[in-house]
């Protein structure tokens, strides 16, 4: 790789800043690293990232959520390609609407920004089956993600397959794109012991297949300790400032800073604090990083079947900066923007030379990067979880706990991650009371004259429905066509099997791989069971009571997601594998071995009730009394779009478990009636010390999902229609609709906090030479939008959070009246936290200043 000389030092400031904003050439830019950075056009770049997935959202949200990206301080969007969303039949593709993965990446271009393309293949990413299409299980002697030929031919040709569609539209930056990086394979790293020395030929392999479709822009490896050069390899975690790369030619690059944790059915719901995701960041910073990418920026939805795990969500929210619904999730996103100015205003320093380090103390940490001609940039850690005043440069600091105090000069504290000055949101449900297409009902409530229904058959209905002797592997037996797999069989109680009487009770007992089971006894459902996120496995048994003569046992069996992780992941099985057995009277009979009918997937399915198609209309009923609270049933309804421009969501509280359809697109699996458990959720959750994805935790002993996304380009003017499958029984008019708000605006800012980054004043720009002291500022989320109302304001000790703020032991008798004052009426205001704007309530104690103010709608 080449190297920066002369034009990687230090550039006067003006010139940096004129560099740095530059947009993509039309001629190409070169793209290459040293050991500091990747370097774009001769110049050494502090690049800062963000993970969207094109596929998890609309194409319609993508140009809103790719431009709050940029207004939040990215340089680059990363995103996964999904093989198996691309390519579902081998040789057939599909690049269509939420699959245009070229007008995704075009769009990031529009906005100036530029991409990180995870070809992968493989991408774990909690996507079914890891990103691979399922077909590829069936090739045979083919072995996954190892020195397999059948594997490698089918890897080269899907990766070639992308790289020359990007080719062929000019999209890498070697060609004036937007494409600065691509990654081949995805953290290898973690589990190829498990692959023996076939897995060091794979991974040289790989290297060397991706470097020869010459795509004129550097690639990466995550979690490759090994990678080969010149592919760089990068870190993946929730900390990777202690990482090093293999090479001292090769940058320190984080590809994967997870900013929260994905939701599980039946898990509770994690977040991460953004004090501790800005002091990973700023560590990262601080040690020499000059690449970051937060997995995720926006976590999206996973519509249809998409969702891997198994168990997985949904909802792909993440707690990313960006929610689910493409809303702000503040304080984070602005909590990072501002930690994003702050390291850009360093970049000059960064990229000139390498950080010098000095110990301040236990746990206590300062690293400088200092030029020759004069420019300085600091970064003062604390890694300890208490409090703690240290000297640099002369100078005294106080350093929170668990923080990192970043100065641009090396003398004056502009940014410190612990002190957050972003202004926090709360989000609400809006339940609607609009009209539902014809029936004059609140959409709030479909009532059961709105509904129709259709009976899913119990058992075996479909002419392909085949028989084998024994018990069948779901997912070889599907091949992931449905989520569903019918095990049937039938037999008689005679007078020869003294032991099994009808009409007395006799014990089922069924194993299972998973992932949900149930069961049925001629025609009657007599019970179910489901695994979880932390094993899969099941074990139903219930009492039933067998009829003289035939009696048949209808098993479904049904998968949520497919497996994603691990070495050899794709060998992971699914259904009924057994025993199935009876007992009565002390003698226990195995119907394991014998014949079995199987049907895969469900009969509605193979009709496309869910297109709401003219070739099923007359089958649709509408009874007076709507079936409900049982399994197995198709419902459909019409309604009207929710005005205006909200983001819209389903409350799918009173249903079990099954899927839905909008205007014949499927918004995700439902499950709301599958809880979290009761206990390891807390109302607060401290930043200070390691996160782990069970450290922060909500909504225990509630529903793991009970809203789910619809987008608004899924709908249309005048009646729409959803279709919704229930597998296990509930109630569709309680089904609710709501639209999603920003409700209260708060912020909570001391008088140790610094000034607000927008509004620090550089002597070397020679704007202003006056030094702001903190301030709280709110912002309305619209532009149109004004303060209506302040709920809250005090200045002296305020204790609570946003929404339930008090008074503490001293409070200022005018807060509320000088907000009031400042605020109300505007789209925006700043108020100065100082004793000059409120009085002294309480002299000798650090004050704060907390509001509570709501936005028209």
């Amino acid at each position: 790789m080449k190297r920066c000389h002369h034009l990687c030092r230090l550039l006067p400031l003006w010139l940096s800043l004129v560099i740095l904003s530059f947009s993509h050439s039309s001629y190409g830019d070169n793209v290459t690293y040293d050991h500091r950075a990747l370097v774009i056009n001769g110049v050494r770049r502090v690049l800062i990232s963000g993970s969207i997935h094109y596929p998890r959202s609309t194409p319609e949200m993508w140009p809103d959520l790719i431009q709050k990206a940029k207004d939040g301080g990215l340089d680059v969007v990363e995103t996964y390609v999904f093989w198996n969303l691309h390519e579902p039949v081998q040789g057939q593709y599909d690049f269509e609407g939420r699959k245009d993965i070229v007008k995704f990446v075009k769009t990031v271009a529009e906005a100036g920004l530029y991409v990180h393309l995870r070809i992968g293949p493989y991408v774990c990413a909690e996507w079914n089956y890891g990103g691979f299409p399922l077909w590829l299980h069936f090739i045979p002697g083919i072995k996954f993600r190892t020195d397999n030929e059948p594997f490698k031919t089918e890897m080269q040709r899907f990766t070639a397959k992308i790289v020359d569609m990007m080719k062929q539209e000019n999209l890498y930056a070697s060609q004036g794109g937007p494409i600065i990086l691509s990654q081949i394979e995805n953290e290898y790293g973690n589990i190829d012991s498990a692959y023996g020395a076939a897995a060091q030929r794979y991974i040289q392999w790989s290297a060397s297949m991706a470097l020869s479709l010459d795509t004129g822009v550097p690639w990466v490896m995550c979690q490759q300790s090994d990678a080969p050069d010149p592919i760089i390899n990068t870190c993946n975690g929730f900390y990777c400032d202690q990482f090093s790369p293999n090479s001292n030619n090769k940058p320190k690059m984080w590809t994967e800073n997870w900013s929260g944790w994905f939701l599980s059915f039946g898990g509770s719901a994690p977040y991460r604090p953004p004090q501790d995701l800005a002091f990973a960041v700023a560590r990262f910073f601080q040690r020499g990083g000059t690449f970051q990418n937060y997995y995720m920026y926006q976590g999206g939805t996973n519509f249809g079947r998409t969702t891997g795990g198994p168990f997985i969500a949904t909802s792909y929210d993440y707690d990313a900066p960006i929610d689910e619904y493409g809303l702000l999730n503040q304080p984070k996103w602005g909590h990072l923007r501002d930690l994003h100015k702050v390291i850009k205003k360093c970049e000059p320093a960064l990229i000139a030379t390498d950080p010098a380090y000095t110990s301040l103390g236990q746990n206590l940490e300062a690293h400088a990067y200092k030029t020759s001609s004069g420019a300085c940039a600091a970064f003062l850690a604390n890694i300890n979880t208490q409090d703690a005043t240290v000297k640099f440069n002369g100078k005294t600091y106080q350093l929170p706990g668990w923080s990192v105090s970043i100065l641009p000069d090396c003398k004056n504290v502009v940014y410190n991650t612990a002190q957050i000055n972003s202004q926090e949101t709360t989000s609400e449900m809006r339940y609607l009371s609009s009209i539902s297409e014809g029936t004059n009902q609140p959409l709030s409530r479909l009532s059961s004259s709105g509904w129709s229904y259709i009976k899913e058959p119990v058992g075996i209905s479909k002419a392909d429905a085949f028989t084998r002797k024994g018990l069948v592997e779901q997912i070889n037996t599907t091949a992931d066509a449905s989520d569903y797999l019918w095990y049937s069989i039938s037999f008689n109680i005679t007078m020869g099997e003294p032991w099994l009487i009808s009409g007395e009770q006799t014990l089922l007992h069924v194993e299972s791989l998973g992932h949900v089971l149930r069961a049925f006894v001629n025609g009657y459902y007599i019970g179910g069971a489901m695994g979880s996120a932390d094993s899969t496995k099941i074990s139903l048994s219930k009492l039933i009571i067998l009829d003289k003569g035939k009696n048949t046992i209808d098993l479904l069996s049904a998968t949520v997601g497919l497996q994603n992780y691990g070495a050899f992941f794709d060998l992971s099985g699914a259904g009924i594998t057994g025993p199935v057995t009876l007992s009565a009277n002390g003698v226990t009979f195995d119907l394991s071995p014998y014949v079995w009918t199987y049907q895969i997937g469900l009969k509605g399915e193979d009709m496309s009730l869910f297109d709401d198609s003219d070739d099923s209309a007359s089958l649709w009923l509408s009874d007076s009394t709507l079936p409900t609270n049982v399994p197995l049933v198709w419902y459909k309804t019409q309604f009207q779009a929710p005005a205006g421009n909200d983001p819209v969501a389903i409350d799918f509280t009173g249903m079990g478990k099954g899927e839905a359809w909008i205007n014949g697109q499927s918004i995700g699996r439902f499950w709301p009636n599958y809880t979290a458990p009761l206990s390891g959720c807390s109302d607060s959750c401290n930043y200070k010390g390691a996160y782990s994805s069970s450290k922060c935790l909500k909504k225990c002993g509630k529903p793991s999902q009970q809203l789910y996304h619809v987008p608004r380009s899924f709908l249309k003017e005048g009646a729409n229609t959803m279709v919704l499958f229930e597998e296990e029984g509930g109630d569709p008019t309680k089904i609710s609709f709501a639209t999603r708000h920003t409700g209260s605006l708060c912020a909570h800012v001391s008088e140790m906090h610094p000034a607000p980054v927008n509004f620090e004043v550089y002597p070397e720009l020679a704007v202003s030479k006056q030094k702001l002291g903190p301030m709280v500022h709110v912002t309305c989320p619209g532009p149109d939008q004004l303060i209506n109302e302040v709920k809250f304001a005090s200045f002296g000790t305020p204790q609570g959070t946003c929404g339930s703020y008090s008074h503490g032991k001293c409070s200022s008798t005018n807060a509320l009246s000088v907000v009031q004052q400042a605020c109300v009426g505007m789209n925006s205001c700043s108020v100065p936290v100082s004793t000059k704007a409120f009085g002294d309530p309480c002299r000798g104690v650090t004050k704060s200043l907390a509001i509570e103010a709501t936005c028209s709608s």
